[in-house]
């Protein structure tokens, strides 16, 4: 039986007599220094008291994320010669480019080496990448690919549906988009060219998260006409009142992304009553997606897009709209 220490029992928080900073975070090898032990530190992860940043990095759980925090973080692990890169440049952005699987695991860190060598360490994704001084920004003591190079790079080495949303990502933080199309033709020659050449006009500041922006990759893929994003649909007084991740508004049809995170494993009754009002005071034909219709074995959204703005249209021309 494992005996937690006074310091840790019974709180909601790690307190001043912890021996750990509280305003920072701290490598494992540190905090094994300090007397919070492998087996400690996972007792305190699993009680909410203690997090993981990055592998091999906590923090105390009451410090919030900021950009701060996570150079402070990367400063811990990464080298001085070593440039931050990919999805872990897009995490110190602001971006969200992790995998899905980092809600259950640590992702690893893309670091790589400015001295013609890869990094071998556990955790580390590593290589040689040409790059020039444009490239480059330097936040606090790192060095990091700048959010135009690092949305360039996701867009051609990531899975296409990830690869947009990264792009997506980029836009809705500021990048201009005409930049972004001006910088392509440099990566001629380069792995995942092709991809880049045909996301990147893609890319749209109003996809709110990656699923959206997958689902969107899905109705291009139907072949429907370019959809919109955050679509406002008004009321009788013309005050916009709910608004669709995506659609097209000439045909009133819209589909949505239901995360598990904010919709559970079934549409609530907030939800249905939203889609009740869209279809039946509006006119809209609506369609709900998950995960597995936007990222499962099958890929199925596209058809379902498909066949759902179809009926849209066909449907249309009888459609009376009393409110206005």
């Amino acid at each position: 039986m494992h005996v937690m220490p006074a310091w840790c029992r019974d709180v909601e928080a790690l307190g001043v007599d912890a021996p750990i900073p509280l305003d920072r975070p701290l490598s494992a090898a540190e905090a094994t220094r300090l007397g919070v032990g492998e087996s400690l530190r996972r007792r305190l992860v699993e009680r909410n008291l203690l997090r993981p940043v990055l592998r091999g990095v906590f923090v105390a759980a009451a410090v919030p994320d900021s950009l701060r925090l996570r150079v402070a973080a990367l400063e811990l692990v990464v080298p001085e010669h070593a440039v931050v890169v990919d999805r872990t440049a897009a995490w110190l952005h602001g971006v969200d480019a992790l995998p899905r699987s980092a809600i259950h695991e640590m992702p690893v860190l893309d670091v790589f080496s400015r001295s013609g060598s890869r990094m071998r360490r556990p955790g580390v994704a590593s290589g040689i990448r040409e790059l020039t001084t444009r490239d480059l920004d330097q936040i606090g003591t790192l060095t990091v690919t700048t959010p135009l190079r690092t949305a360039c790079d996701l867009g051609r080495l990531l899975w296409r549906f990830d690869a947009l949303a990264a792009i997506d990502g980029f836009l809705r933080i500021g990048l201009d988009h005409g930049l972004l199309l001006r910088e392509v033709p440099r990566f001629a020659g380069h792995r995942g060219i092709r991809q880049l050449r045909t996301l990147a006009p893609l890319g749209d500041a109003g996809a709110e998260s990656p699923p959206e922006s997958a689902l969107r990759l899905h109705w291009y893929d139907a072949d429907l006409s370019p959809p919109e994003t955050q679509v406002w649909v008004e009321d009788d007084a013309g005050v916009p009142r709910f608004r669709i991740d995506v659609g097209d508004a000439g045909v009133r049809y819209g589909a949505e992304y239901y995360g598990e995170a904010y919709h559970g494993d079934e549409v609530s009754e907030h939800d249905e009553a939203r889609l009740d009002w869209l279809r039946d005071a509006r006119g809209w034909h609506m369609d709900v997606f998950t995960k597995d219709d936007v990222y499962g074995r099958e890929l199925a959204a596209s058809d379902r897009l498909r066949a759902g703005h179809e009926a849209a249209a066909a449907r249309r021309p009888t459609y009376i709209d009393l409110s206005r």
